[in-house]
């Protein structure tokens, strides 16, 4: 099945300029692995950016400066570089680099903390957002809940749907502080997902809120 739901302009264009936040930038390699359409966008964005920096006029620096600037590097935390995707090769392999990296192989291999109910997360990064795998049972429903800032689902097997559609393997949900939403895995197989999230969702049952604490959703 094709996808679906690609990753928003904006995204694209952060990407290709190396703004985003390294969870983003995660969920965005991670579909641009499956995804030939948006590693066209992406390259299209990264020409454009080429071209218009040929643009710029050059202009005089003082004397000194590369010094100074050399030693401002060396005083700077290491920033680490956005990541990169492998394109996806035809095999069984679920879960694409460069994510297969981050969480130390496939789906099968992988140490799942138990969620309850079935459901299951693996933290991957915590930074300007946090992002972690999910592994929801089939046919299940996860809470009731919103958002405080923007949330990139990410499918990489199974599928899950939602009011706002359905969504498989490659398809990536942006959902933003105006959608309140429970999504629910689809029949038959679980829903594997990579979810990144800027700040805390917000839950409607008291359950899930009391938990939030400890599982850091």
């Amino acid at each position: 099945m094709s996808i679906q739901h690609h990753i928003a302009e904006d995204l694209i264009v952060a990407y290709a300029a190396g703004d985003l936040d390294e969870g983003l930038s995660l969920a965005v390699a991670t579909h641009l692995a499956l995804c030939g359409e948006c590693r066209a966008r992406v390259r299209q964005a990264e020409s454009i950016g080429g071209a218009l920096l040929e643009t710029i006029a050059p202009v005089t620096v003082s004397t000194g400066a590369l010094d100074s600037v050399m030693a401002r590097i060396d005083e700077t935390p290491q920033i680490v570089s956005a990541p990169k995707p492998t394109v996806q090769p035809s095999s069984d392999i679920i879960i694409p680099e460069p994510l297969r990296s981050y969480v130390g192989g496939d789906v099968d291999a992988l140490q799942w903390r138990s969620l309850g109910r079935g459901a299951y997360h693996i933290p991957i990064h915590k930074g300007e957002t946090s992002a972690r795998l999910l592994r929801i049972p089939a046919g299940k429903p996860v809470p009731d809940h919103g958002h405080q800032g923007r949330e990139l689902t990410v499918v990489l097997s199974g599928s899950f749907h939602d009011d706002r559609g359905v969504f498989f393997r490659g398809d990536v949900e942006d959902c933003d502080d105006s959608v309140h939403h429970q999504p629910i895995a689809g029949e038959g197989e679980d829903c594997i997902c990579l979810a990144v999230t800027e700040a805390p969702l917000r839950f409607k049952s008291l359950a899930a809120r009391l938990a939030q604490p400890f599982i850091g959703i």
